[in-house]
């Protein structure tokens, strides 16, 4: 797997105790736990918090919610947010944003965890792939802070922050979709394989 090729074979055995401690933990109830909540916080919280930042940004967007962006980009709204704006947006980047990251990230784990151990040989190193939910909600916080300071400081120029938060959010991005990808992987995999049980169950009966 391309992980164990990038990475020491001490970080690959720490990931793959981590891993383990993921499918251990995502057994019974909660996986279970972690759709309702998502469930549940993608129905009541996240509608809310979208027309939130609709009327804080004047209808000019959020960065975050960008595949890509440039640091000019991240300037040009923050002149649009003005100072109330761009108080709202950093206070809601470590309110809200803070909860949604560990939302998705907790169902995304538990989920892939809980199908992965249903379909993936143990001795897989696809297995690790329960890890990339983690490093989406990792990088989605590094963007949160970084375009933070950038709207903190404005009008003062903060170049480093404003051209690494783009990159950040790709990032953020690829493994977001990429842990997504995963789970609808898994999840026809499981499909396919209760069916092909079931058929066995009913022949053999």
């Amino acid at each position: 797997m391309l992980i164990e090729s990038l990475l020491a074979q001490e970080d690959v055995f720490m990931l793959a105790r981590i891993s383990s401690w993921f499918y251990r933990v995502s057994q019974g109830y909660a996986a279970l736990v972690g759709v309702i909540v998502f469930v549940l916080f993608g129905a009541l919280v996240l509608p809310r918090e979208a027309a939130r930042a609709e009327q804080i940004s004047g209808g000019a967007g959020s960065p975050d919610t960008n595949l890509l962006y440039s640091a000019q980009d991240l300037y040009d709204l923050a002149e649009i947010y003005g100072p109330d704006g761009r108080s709202a947006y950093v206070r809601v980047r470590f309110t809200f944003d803070v909860a949604f990251p560990l939302v998705y990230g907790f169902f995304l784990v538990t989920a892939i965890s809980w199908l992965g151990a249903r379909v993936l040989p143990e001795k897989s190193s696809w297995r690790l792939a329960n890890l990339v939910p983690v490093l989406g909600a990792v990088f989605d916080f590094l963007e949160n802070s970084f375009a933070s300071i950038v709207m903190i400081r404005y009008p003062a120029a903060t170049s480093f922050a404003a051209n690494l938060a783009p990159w950040l959010s790709l990032t953020k991005w690829v493994f977001v979709y990429g842990s997504f990808a995963i789970l609808g992987s898994l999840l026809i995999m499981w499909g396919f394989r209760s069916l092909i049980n079931g058929k066995g169950e009913r022949s053999g009966g």
